[in-house]
């Protein structure tokens, strides 16, 4: 999911990369496919397993895939207290919050909604710039885009009924996670860019320091579960492996070869296939207003996404 997207706005070390024997073309639809699927996965895993379970697990597993990838390139991870204190709090931010929060919000609400949910990210990227927690200074355009998207989000949730049949905690929580992303980005991009270090590096050490902030938190709500269903196990497992660690790893390779901002349209991709996944596979009930405010969502994402052209110098 959004997380990963993170990693955009730190520093590369510039280095010569063989070209990739798969077609960026094709590793975007892997990953908008992986990203897409990540919320039904969270919905299966939540039904044999505590929010905090789930999330520790993906965790631990998305970890496990960026050290093994960390090993093979023979990167080390950062050094410092002070850039491991920001990745801290950028782990917290972009990694153990988000996904705690969605986990427990599929609890109530269905995985079409939580992955409508995420596509609000740019919304409240939008939002944020505002009140000048951003650098990026807001246009009409970008303007118009926030109040188009923001109206989708309305539609999506059934305004003009009054809200009925939502539950209202499930879905602030899948906001509220939504919300968070935009934060840690530019927590990240005023804090870590320019340290010279890796994305791949940056990335490991936050999801590890994520891990451990969830194995302190998760002994302390839950308990250890009596039996181990296997579906939901299973779920979790390609929820970090999938999800987390190759979905980030597939990500830097695309930022790297294409840029962020190519890489950032996974992000109008993940609740299409979300939707799809829950309907289809889940048997999660659709109505016209959740396919119509999506897209409404989306299109307003994409305005706030728009940038300015430069005037041409005679």
């Amino acid at each position: 999911m959004s997380s990963a997207t993170a990693g955009t706005r730190t520093s590369v070390r510039p280095a010569s990369r063989p070209r990739p024997a798969l077609d960026w073309r094709l590793r975007f639809a892997a990953l908008s496919l992986i990203w897409g699927f990540s919320f039904l996965l969270i919905k299966v895993g939540t039904d044999g397993y505590a929010p905090f379970q789930v999330t520790l697990g993906r965790l631990v597993f998305g970890t496990a895939v960026l050290g093994a990838a960390l090993a093979v390139k023979r990167e080390r991870l950062p050094r410092g207290a002070r850039v491991w204190g920001h990745l801290a709090v950028a782990a917290f931010l972009l990694n153990a919050l988000p996904f705690s929060l969605f986990a427990y919000a599929e609890l109530t609400i269905p995985s079409t909604l939580a992955g409508i949910c995420n596509a609000t990210s740019p919304l409240w990227g939008m939002a944020l710039s505002l009140v000048a927690l951003s650098e990026d200074r807001p246009t009409r355009l970008r303007v118009a885009g926030l109040g188009i998207g923001f109206l989708g989000v309305l539609t999506v949730l059934g305004a003009w009924e009054g809200f009925a049949g939502l539950d209202a905690t499930g879905t602030a929580m899948a906001l509220l996670a939504s919300l968070s992303y935009p934060i840690g980005w530019i927590y990240v991009r005023r804090t870590l860019a320019g340290t010279g270090y890796s994305h791949l590096s940056l990335t490991g050490a936050q999801l590890l320091l994520a891990t451990l902030q969830l194995a302190v938190v998760t002994p302390l709500f839950t308990d250890l579960p009596a039996r181990f269903p296997v579906l939901p196990l299973l779920a979790v497992v390609a929820l970090g492996a999938l999800g987390t660690g190759l979905a980030m790893l597939l990500q830097y390779g695309i930022v790297a070869e294409v840029g962020p901002t190519t890489a950032q349209m996974v992000t109008y991709f993940i609740p299409v296939i979300a939707t799809a996944a829950g309907v289809a596979i889940l048997g999660e009930p659709l109505t016209w207003s959740t396919p119509v405010g999506a897209a409404v969502i989306l299109a307003g994402a994409a305005l706030t996404q728009a940038r300015p052209k430069r005037r041409a110098t005679p």
